[in-house]
């Protein structure tokens, strides 16, 4: 007889194939190249086993702060966090199965109204609202480690969660390197297209990995 998966269960299954660093993480260091249209900054950034973020060697404050804080967002995602502590006290329920094969997944209890998309053990889209901005993540494609999948290609819009008016759009591309036991950022290029059309972008080149000594 087989049995049915809850709405819990296909939502676990994609959480828990996520690629994160274990807790013997190191931490690293690399060097960085920002490309910001016609400008190219290069620091150092540091990783350390807690996650905590440094970056040095811009002059630039305001750039360096841009630095530190896109790299937060990167890392954030590595971090392993048990599902019964993320997600325990949240209810699940299914919802409908697109043309892809992405089943919707909503979601009670969450401080942010966060509900997905799972499509097999993948999490493909995540809508979440946070204060003035909602904003629909959606994965295109996918790095496999063997460990877990690692979304490579996405794009993230951002609406007045009141109106629905389009706020802004966000393209992303990245690849990893494994240095030791571990995928590490190497590159990731952002376009953001405005609500009016007007396109910045902005390149992040990670290099000369080193895994920081216990």
């Amino acid at each position: 007889m087989t049995q049915t998966l809850t709405a819990r269960d296909v939502f676990r299954a994609a959480y828990d194939n996520r690629y994160t660093w274990d807790d013997a993480f190191p931490g690293y260091k690399a060097k960085l190249e920002l490309k910001q249209g016609d400008r190219s900054y290069i620091g150092q950034i540091c990783v350390n086993s807690d996650l905590r973020v440094e970056v040095t060697g811009i002059e630039d404050e305001e750039i360096q702060e841009g630095v530190y804080n896109q790299l937060r967002d990167i890392i954030t995602h590595r971090k392993r966090n048990a599902f019964e502590q993320a997600h325990g006290k949240n209810r699940f329920s299914l919802g409908e199965e697109d043309a892809t094969g992405a089943v919707a997944i909503q979601v009670e209890g969450d401080a942010m109204g966060s509900n997905y998309r799972v499509r097999g053990q993948i999490i493909s889209q995540v809508n979440r609202v946070m204060g003035p901005i909602a904003f629909t993540i959606n994965t295109e494609e996918t790095l496999q480690t063997g460990e877990g999948y690692i979304p490579t290609k996405y794009h993230a819009i951002f609406r007045n969660p009141k109106t629905n008016e389009l706020k802004a759009k966000r393209n992303f591309d990245e690849t990893y390197e494994k240095i030791g036991n571990y995928y590490l950022p190497a590159y990731q290029a952002i376009t953001e297209v405005g609500s009016e059309g007007n396109k910045e972008s902005a390149q992040f080149i990670f290099s000369d990995f080193e895994l920081l000594k216990g």
